[in-house]
């Protein structure tokens, strides 16, 4: 194993990030940034915004969608992370057409920029790849599990067309493709009530209100922190790894057990509200990260409690304001 030296691999280079403006991708903007790379966001602000970028005023944004052609970007760029699509049960509900879009047109219009400019290509693909699975936990080689017609279809499809089309693109023009398959992520700069159970449990707590939990809440997720996350995305982009690589925690918990951990922590005396488990939800989520360990050096480190801690203050400020 070779750990990638991300210094090395980005100070200086040229990197695009599409979906730049949204959660994951404003902080992979401010590593970059930090890391001495010139960074160029494209972000049509659909579910993301340029707030987010706030704190990297030197970040170049372009208003623009990548399921339309392409503005002028940099010419030669190190690498291109396609992070351009809705990732919240609400957004890519609401913006069902759009999700599948943007992980098809979408792909194909980074992959052509990737390929021309001959660049590091990093396809931000999903767990949900592998829908409710029947093996656990989910390695890279496990096929899925997923409804093609069913409520979620429109995101687990979109992904799943997206690292079809990565590969169709690595073997037969060779592209520099590399596919992360990112397991539930958490931290600021999340949204309020997007449907994910850290907001929505962080939300309800702080305001007082009952926890919603569906099902009986003993479906089981893991959490990892963004910048662990962040830190697999660069490793990934830096590294020479073929195939898809898991990136998330092992540190799986209940939903029940989050739920009391998140009471713990914001002090809220909040009830749990038990509501219909709906349709297609995974009853569980726990990566295999031993190609990502193997192959990339990379573990995540940041407990669950000091990342949700932060994360706790981030919406406390927010919903100050």
């Amino acid at each position: 194993m070779t750990v990638p030296n991300l210094a090395d691999f980005y100070r200086g280079g040229a990197v695009v990030i599409a979906g730049g403006a949204g959660f994951i991708g404003s902080h992979l903007a401010e590593r970059l940034m930090a890391l001495g790379a010139g960074v160029t966001v494209i972000d049509n602000e659909l579910t993301g915004s340029r707030k987010n970028l706030a704190g990297s005023p030197a970040v170049t944004f372009i208003r623009a969608d990548v399921t339309e052609p392409l503005p002028p970007l940099p010419p030669k760029p190190a690498a291109v992370f396609n992070l351009a699509s809705a990732a919240s049960p609400v957004h890519y509900t609401k913006y069902a057409i759009e999700t599948l879009r943007a992980g098809s047109k979408g792909t194909e219009n980074l992959l052509d920029l990737a390929e021309k400019s001959g660049a590091v290509f990093v396809q931000a693909s999903t767990s949900e790849v592998y829908g409710d699975p029947d093996i656990h936990p989910q390695p890279e080689t496990y096929w899925g599990r997923v409804n093609p017609v069913g409520p979620r279809s429109m995101y687990d499809e979109a992904k799943r067309y997206g690292e079809a089309l990565c590969a169709a693109y690595e073997r037969s023009r060779g592209a520099n493709v590399r596919i992360a398959r990112i397991f539930n992520t958490y931290g600021p700069r999340m949204q309020l009530d997007d449907g994910r159970v850290v907001p929505n449990f962080i939300a309800q707590a702080l305001r007082g209100q009952p926890l919603t939990v569906y099902g009986d809440g003993k479906q089981t997720r893991s959490f990892c922190y963004v910048s662990d996350l962040v830190d697999g995305l660069l490793r990934l982009g830096a590294s020479d790894v073929r195939g898809p690589v898991n990136l998330g925690t092992g540190d799986e918990r209940t939903i029940l057990d989050f739920a009391g951990l998140i009471r713990k922590l914001t002090g809220a005396q909040s009830e749990i509200a038990f509501r219909p488990l709906p349709t297609d939800d995974p009853l569980q989520r726990k990566p295999d990260n031993t190609r990502a360990r193997q192959l990339l050096g990379w573990e995540p480190v940041v407990p669950l409690e000091d990342g949700l801690k932060e994360t706790i203050r981030y919406f406390q400020k927010v919903m100050g304001a």
